[in-house]
């Protein structure tokens, strides 16, 4: 008997063991319910449940999850008064202390069971539920965990000891993606208000930006500015870095550069030379790159008549791409170092004219890292993207910019707990 028993706790342990690591190499809160709801299932032998992420401290983020169950599923459940779930009365405990499992272990036999809560069980075919609540005293409550029974049952008691056990552990890996998730989002916050809240309306050019601060807030940055005699100010870069200090870095540098660029934005290479000592001066340990092109609409006084003419200038940036309807071709830009990174920076501009109706794209290098392909693969597979936007949308840039992304990054933008920062500026010329 006593070996009997020791072999059973050797299981448990052995099967929790299995489950934590499991959980502990999710990355996502997402991820993390996800495999939170199917450990669960398996340790208290139900087939369906669901998680309500709903943090007692009201900061969020907030939402519901499901195993074995549809979006329409979930939506029918809570329909139901949650004073009369089991997970409800979790949800609605207070603050204080750590709530109690709630068991539900025959819903059809209890008198008091809402009208309501019997209708959507039998729609959905289940007739017993076990609630966990995912609070500890450090973390506080964070939610709910309820799997859900096709006939009346109940864990025993050594499933629940080890779901119990689970579910502290679970809690507590929620917590620090909780505060990842938070961090992560008021980084976003602070990276679009350090980015320009509206793109200025220059005669000649229709602007369009896409813009997404990675899970670590990086310092990818992009700018549009109207300069004297209708001339317009285009700039992207990234800096060296991640967190608070990357982005006051990117702040400083992407206001510093407006100053340099109306004072002397028809010499994009003074410009990039300004910003550069700048960088040095103020940030000696970082280095940054950076793109400034200065363009003449064909609107502009200046332009005669002759057409858009665009001259720029690089700091070890990705060149620019020109999408029109009959070429889609990068822009040759002279090799160059990033600013910091050599004892003075200094590289030649060029000049190059959009035909009307083409689209030059600017954008920054988390683009084609996000890729995951080596860079010469990137490159192509973002010139293959730029080469297929339907002619219908070419005169849209905000749909060359969606067009391209969505083809470059299947995925989609918010793929990948590790993603990089993404900027593209896109400027069609008349």
């Amino acid at each position: 008997m006593i070996q009997d028993r020791l072999a059973g706790w050797v299981s448990d342990l052995t099967t929790l063991h299995e489950l934590t690591e499991r959980l502990a190499r999710t990355g996502t809160l997402d991820e993390a319910l996800d495999e939170l709801l199917l450990a669960g299932a398996a340790l208290v032998g139900a087939r369906r449940g669901m998680a309500v992420l709903e943090p007692a401290d009201g900061r969020g983020p907030a939402g519901t999850v499901g195993l074995g169950l549809a979006r329409a599923d979930l939506g029918h459940i809570e329909t139901v008064p949650r004073s009369a779930t089991g997970y409800g009365r979790i949800l609605d405990s207070g603050t204080a202390g750590v709530p109690s499992p709630v068991v539900q272990a025959d819903l059809f036999h209890e008198e008091a069971l809402d009208p309501l809560h019997r209708e959507v069980a039998a729609r959905l075919g289940y007739a017993a539920s076990y609630a966990l609540p995912l609070a500890t005293e450090e973390a506080g409550r964070l939610g709910v965990a309820v799997w859900f029974y096709d006939e009346p049952a109940e864990p025993v008691d050594r499933q629940r000891h080890l779901v119990g056990l689970y579910g502290r552990y679970a809690t507590e890996h929620l917590a620090r993606l909780l505060e990842l998730e938070r961090a992560r989002r008021q980084m976003a916050v602070i990276a679009e208000e350090l980015l320009p809240s509206r793109l200025p309306r220059i005669p000649g050019v229709r602007l369009a930006a896409r813009h997404l601060t990675g899970p670590r807030g990086g310092g990818e940055w992009y700018d549009a500015l109207p300069l004297p005699e209708g001339a317009l100010g285009l700039a992207v870069g990234s800096v060296s870095g991640s967190g608070p200090s990357a982005l006051a870095a990117m702040g400083r540098l992407r206001a510093s550069l407006r100053a340099y660029a109306v004072m002397e934005g028809e010499d994009p290479v003074a410009v990039l030379s300004d910003l550069e000592l700048l960088l040095r001066l103020t940030e000696p340990a970082r280095s940054a790159t950076a793109l400034f092109a200065y363009c003449e609409p064909a609107t502009a006084p200046h332009a005669e008549g002759s057409g858009s003419k665009i001259v720029l200038a690089g700091a070890g940036h990705t060149p620019p791409l020109i999408v029109g309807q009959h070429r889609t071709e990068f822009v040759e830009t002279s090799l160059s170092a990033p600013l910091g990174m050599l004892a003075c920076w200094e590289a030649p501009s060029v000049e190059f004219s959009p035909a009307p109706g083409e689209t030059v794209l600017l954008y920054t290098d988390g683009l084609l890292r996000r890729t995951g392909d080596p860079m010469d693969r990137a490159f192509t597979r973002l010139h293959t993207a730029a080469a297929s936007v339907p002619k219908a949308m070419r005169h849209d840039p905000g749909a060359v910019a969606d067009h391209v992304l969505r083809t470059v990054l299947p995925g989609g933008l918010d793929a990948g707990a590790d993603g990089e920062d993404v900027v593209m500026l896109a400027a069609r010329f008349e």
